[in-house]
């Protein structure tokens, strides 16, 4: 994999630069948004109210584990309802139940989950030299409350909902390339980037995709909310913001 400072390909004897593309596909929470913080605004809560010792990891791990195992076995589900699924899945498995109200406010809460800090003026630079899209699993109701938080208009956004499956299945990116090809963008264009390897990193490749990491969990233990996958990207930034400093680095260079 490649690095903040060597940004190299892996394509033997060539280079693979940021300038290269013209468009940039983001996979929205974890990447642009700060969905563990998010999620962890409603369980921690949870966790205490009902007595469990729980830490955050402990926490986003069960979250990742059900709601993988959810979105695998119902992919036409909206997303809400799967964070309500999600929320009684964990407490059966503390051997609780949780309460109409404690599924719904996981559900709601997807509009209020903050972006990182350095999101929407990364956005704000990346958009003067990029068209940028997103690929979300998510549904189209919440993602609206969510696109005013980044601060950028985008070009192109591809949904669960639309497509009827949630990464890492193939046919969602296939979906972005298709939208992205009314745009007159082709796949060799794209740089997906993304912080889950599971879901994006390592469907973009095998679809022959650039892909681009932002390793938002560089600084913490474990995998968090997401599985654990041994995907390699082309590109590792630890922020979006060191992202697009390295581009303005290479502009200037």
């Amino acid at each position: 994999a490649s690095s903040s400072s060597g940004c190299r390909s892996e394509k033997a004897g060539s280079a693979m630069k940021l300038t290269d593309f013209t468009t940039l596909s983001f996979d929205c929470y974890g990447t642009l948004i700060d969905w563990e913080t998010g999620l962890l605004g409603i369980l921690r809560p949870w966790a205490a109210r009902h007595g469990l010792a729980q830490d955050a990891e402990a926490l986003l791990s069960a979250y990742g584990r059900h709601e993988h195992a959810i979105e695998d076995a119902n992919p036409t589900m909206l997303y809400a309802d799967i964070l309500r699924a999600v929320m009684r899945a964990i407490a059966t498995e503390h051997g609780l139940r949780a309460s109409d109200a404690e599924a719904e406010a996981l559900a709601v809460s997807i509009g209020d989950w903050p972006p990182f800090a350095d999101t929407p003026a990364a956005l704000a630079y990346l958009k003067q030299h990029y068209k940028l899209a997103v690929l979300s699993n998510v549904d189209r109701a919440s993602f609206a409350r969510t696109q005013t938080k980044l601060g950028v208009a985008l070009d192109a956004v591809v949904t669960a909902e639309e497509v009827g499956s949630y990464k890492p299945d193939p046919r969602n990116f296939r979906a972005l390339l298709e939208r992205l090809d009314t745009l007159g963008v082709a796949p060799g264009q794209v740089l997906h980037t993304a912080q889950s390897l599971y879901h994006d990193i390592a469907p973009a490749r095998q679809l022959g995709l650039a892909t681009n990491w932002i390793n938002r969990r560089h600084d913490k233990p474990g995998v968090g909310a997401s599985p654990a996958s041994e995907a390699e990207p082309h590109f590792t930034f630890n922020s979006l913001a060191d992202f697009a400093d390295a581009h303005r680095a290479e502009r200037a260079g």
